[in-house]
């Protein structure tokens, strides 16, 4: 039987749904249109968008909206309060640091979401081959949600045929590895930001053929080993053959140019609105930590030791923060520390522990699958970051 929070979930997105439509529940407008497109809705019937705007809920109520109106209240204080003038001058930095890295991986997620198909991520994570979990860590890269959107789209992958163990590469890739949050990293850690991403694939892989053993040993659920499926969930569509005949149709007309770019961008907004307040959110947190948590107090519980590590390990697993929202405070941790490793490990363990995530695992695909997750990833990301430590 499946639960209230399960059936709330976006037939389009993945994500938790809000507005009701059509028997679903929808995230925002722009899934109810693509859900209507799918499905040959006609005009007549489709959604009316009323006077809401966004994801349904009235512009002065969404979080985006109310998060930004907090922040600029508390710049401005911080101009006019010198008490507040530390955690402005922090967040000024940040700010002027990664507003370009913000703004790219925006419009590369809104490329992402215009042009490349879902047919194409849920047709090869079915197999239970090796290589599905390098399509499971490819498709990540290729995806632009923050961590909760990435498990909610892994959960619904999972319902529609894909194996536990590309299930789960895919939660482990897509947070760090993603397109979007790599220019981001980038933005704040420069070039060293390579070792984050590189190293988020290498645990995701590992961890992902580790699943594949449980999974032939039935030591964990998988739905689409019970039912002996091998194949694709799209076993007659071909991505080559569908790249190549929409490159025929694409007629590089103005029309056509501008409806891209349209869709570029919408795409690129919705992603906004479900990640950019989280992203503020943990650049309020790491400039009141910047402004105001003296030095050695980071060097004496979060320094590059393994104490520090232990800490830092703790402190990701209690932290409910989105992805993007945990890229300042891990910047903060390396900034007052220099303990590249310990950044690592709060990056890595926010999505390998996190209770959120663990505990839907555990209802929507079982216990076991759920108990696994830090029990293979844990070890490994401490392994990495002590190595970060010793070696950076």
């Amino acid at each position: 039987m499946n639960t209230g929070r399960e059936k709330r979930i976006d037939p389009v997105c993945g994500m938790q749904g809000t507005i009701p439509a059509h028997g679903h529940y929808f995230c925002c407008e722009r899934c109810i249109r693509k859900y209507e497109e799918r499905q040959g809705i006609p005009e007549e019937q489709a959604y009316c968008p009323s006077c809401a705007s966004g994801n349904g809920i009235p512009w002065y109520r969404q979080r985006l909206f109310v998060v930004t109106l907090a922040t600029a209240g508390l710049l401005m204080a911080g101009l006019l309060l010198d008490p507040l003038r530390p955690f402005h001058d922090a967040f000024m930095d940040y700010l002027g640091l990664i507003w370009w890295a913000v703004l790219l991986g925006f419009l590369v997620g809104g490329v992402i979401d215009y042009f490349v198909p879902r047919e194409y991520i849920e047709k090869y994570l079915s197999r239970h081959r090796k290589r599905t979990i390098l399509y499971s860590i490819v498709f990540g890269f290729l995806m632009s949600a923050c961590s909760h959107g990435i498990l909610a789209i892994s959960i619904q992958l999972y319902r529609k045929g894909a194996n536990t163990s590309s299930v789960i590469a895919f939660l482990l890739a897509s947070p760090w590895a993603n397109l979007p949050v790599t220019v981001l990293l980038f933005g704040f850690f420069g070039l060293p930001a390579l070792y984050i991403v590189l190293s988020a694939l290498v645990v995701a892989t590992v961890t992902g053929l580790f699943y594949q053993v449980l999974e032939r040993r039935g030591m964990v659920e998988c739905g689409a080993c019970r039912r002996g499926e091998d194949r694709p969930t799209y076993t007659d569509f071909s991505v080559i053959e569908d790249v190549r005949n929409r490159w025929r149709r694409f007629q590089f007309t103005s029309r056509n140019l501008g409806r891209a770019a349209k869709g570029t961008l919408a795409g690129a907004w919705s992603l906004a609105t479900m990640v950019l307040w989280w992203l503020i959110i943990g650049m309020l947190l790491a400039s009141f930590a910047r402004g105001y948590i003296p030095h050695h107090l980071f060097m004496e519980y979060l320094g590059p030791t393994v104490l520090g590590l232990a800490v830092t390990l703790l402190f990701a697993t209690v932290i409910e923060v989105c992805s993007e929202g945990s890229s300042p405070l891990a910047f903060e941790i390396f900034r007052q520390t220099g303990a590249f490793g310990n950044s690592f490990t709060f990056l890595m363990a926010g999505v390998a522990t996190d209770y959120t995530e663990i505990g839907l695992i555990w209802q929507n695909i079982g216990k076991k699958a759920a108990l696994w997750l830090p029990l293979i990833t844990v070890p490994q990301i401490l392994l990495l970051g002590y190595l970060f430590n010793w070696l950076l």
